[in-house]
């Protein structure tokens, strides 16, 4: 009898850049004998499935950091319904990988921070953790990607929890190995606050606090086991620190504004190319140049703060609808420093999520509202052609607001939360709320909502460039309408 089995060969040459993947057909002739090399070829098979597929599919991240959003099942029929290829999770929830099993969705997940050190330390603590998340589930759940922290330059604690990561995850790389696990790969997603310098991208180096200590054992280990540097990549906070300096077009992925890096001579058309390249240019600068690349989050938020200049349905559409169409297509694009190689990408993110703390932005990423309807119309498999969608609203913000900003409670807000805001306002500073004394300009009306109004505008009035959020845990908002009057003159901030 004989079996035909297609193979995916991946070329490194010029040659794919043309006419893409090749594909080829073997004869195999079956009999006992050879029962094993079959299985071996479709072992091989399979791996190649998993490595040509795994860049094509755009994944998303599924955050559960709110109090409105919908269980696991129905959230992961949502994914389902966008066509996502591929889904994040920032933990390792048993439902989630549970479900995710009855479905052909990849997955990756996620080791909290605070577990780094003790699965460091302990490869009885690595075995644990991956007999408890990975192996009860897998192959059925498609686990193609461990995550050992997410941003861990940005907690607290990160002088331990940068010296124990790269050790974790070897830990967890000799527990996987350990049960035959292979195709199972191990990295970390860092920010972009892992590089010194990234403009022009050749400039790049990453921080000289970390290079050595962090990134050369980390960029070993992925060497070395053929992982990919993950990096959270988000254009839109590079553009809007200077949004008069950078075209809006340029981040967004069209126009015809381009960049050419004055070292090496590559013509950039868009922001997203710049920052991968500079992680692409550090890597190689400490003898690394070939390590691949995967984008953990990127995206453009929907919504924001009124100082958040630019962050609004249309732009964050535009944004993830180019997005997909740049990493899906065929022959792959790359980037200017890597033309051709296609780059995993996770687009942050399904939900709004309201409990995330710091900017209005932290909280409007979301491609979908809690109940599954879509806040913009999406296509993850990059077949829709852009005027395909539906317009959307003009936004009035892509410029920066130019006026008075005032903080005050929510609409909503109980007296107790009131009054928690006011004592959080009030307790740092004697003169924060010296003007709610009794016998002073704002002491009447003597009541909590209109002395916490006045606390919180005066606090952040305050400490601002000390990078105090007008947010109190969810209970404060801006707005440009004034809150005092002719006596009581509230604290505000001059954009």
């Amino acid at each position: 009898m004989v079996m035909f089995l297609k193979f995916v060969v991946i070329s490194s040459t010029p040659l794919c850049h043309v006419c893409g993947n090749l594909l080829f057909t073997i004869l195999v002739f079956s009999s006992p004998c050879c029962s094993a090399t079959r299985f071996q070829h479709q072992h091989r098979y399979m791996q190649r499935k998993i490595t040509l597929d795994l860049p094509s599919k755009i994944g998303i991240n599924y955050g559960r950091q709110g109090n409105n959003l919908p269980s696991p099942y129905q959230s992961i029929n949502f994914i389902k319904s966008i066509k996502a290829g591929h889904v994040k999770l920032y933990d390792a929830d048993p439902e989630s990988l549970t479900l995710l099993s009855q479905t052909n969705l990849y997955v990756t997940i996620t080791v909290p921070n605070h577990l780094i050190t003790s699965l460091s330390t302990n490869q009885t603590s690595a075995e644990d953790w991956v007999q408890t998340n990975i192996t009860p589930y897998y192959p059925q759940t498609h686990i193609r990607f461990v995550l050992v922290g997410n941003e861990i330059l940005s907690v607290e604690e990160r002088r331990n929890i940068t010296a124990n990561v790269v050790p974790a995850m070897r830990k967890i790389v000799t527990s996987l190995r350990a049960h035959g696990i292979h195709n199972i790969k191990v990295g970390t997603a860092l920010d972009m606050d892992s590089l010194r310098s990234t403009f022009p991208p050749s400039n790049s180096t990453f921080r000289e606090d970390i290079a050595e200590t962090l990134m050369l054992p980390l960029l070993k280990f992925l060497n070395g086991t053929n992982s990919y540097f993950f990096i959270n990549l988000q254009p839109y906070f590079r553009w809007s620190r200077n949004p008069m300096n950078t075209s809006l077009d340029y981040a967004l992925f069209q126009g015809n504004s381009t960049y050419t890096d004055p070292q090496t001579g590559l013509v950039y058309r868009n922001l997203l190319d710049q920052m991968l390249d500079s992680v692409i240019f550090a890597m190689t600068k400490l003898g690394y140049p070939h390590i691949r690349v995967a984008i953990s989050e990127t995206g453009w938020p929907n919504s924001g703060d009124i100082d958040e200049t630019g962050a609004n349905v249309l732009n964050a559409a535009t944004y993830n609808r180019n997005l997909i169409k740049k990493m899906t297509a065929i022959p792959p694009i790359g980037t200017p420093a890597r033309p051709g190689l296609a780059i995993p990408t996770f687009v942050f993110s399904l939900f709004d999520e309201n409990q995330k703390s710091g900017s209005g932005t932290q909280r409007h990423y979301g491609i979908l509202h809690p109940d599954g309807t879509p806040i913009y119309d999406i296509d993850f498999t990059g077949e829709k052609p852009l005027t395909g969608f539906n317009p959307l609203p003009k936004p009035k913000n892509n410029v920066p607001y130019k006026g008075i900003v005032w903080c005050v409670p929510v609409e909503g807000a109980s007296e107790a939360q009131l009054e928690e805001a006011l004592r959080m306002a009030c307790g740092r500073s004697n003169t924060t709320c010296a003007a709610l004394a009794p016998g002073r300009e704002c002491y009447e009306p003597v009541s909590v909502y209109w002395h916490a109004s006045y606390a919180v505008s005066s606090y952040w009035a305050e400490f601002r460039t000390e990078n105090v959020r007008c947010y109190f845990n969810g209970l404060a908002r801006m707005t440009t309408i004034n809150p005092g009057n002719d006596r009581c003159k509230f604290p505000g901030v001059t954009l």
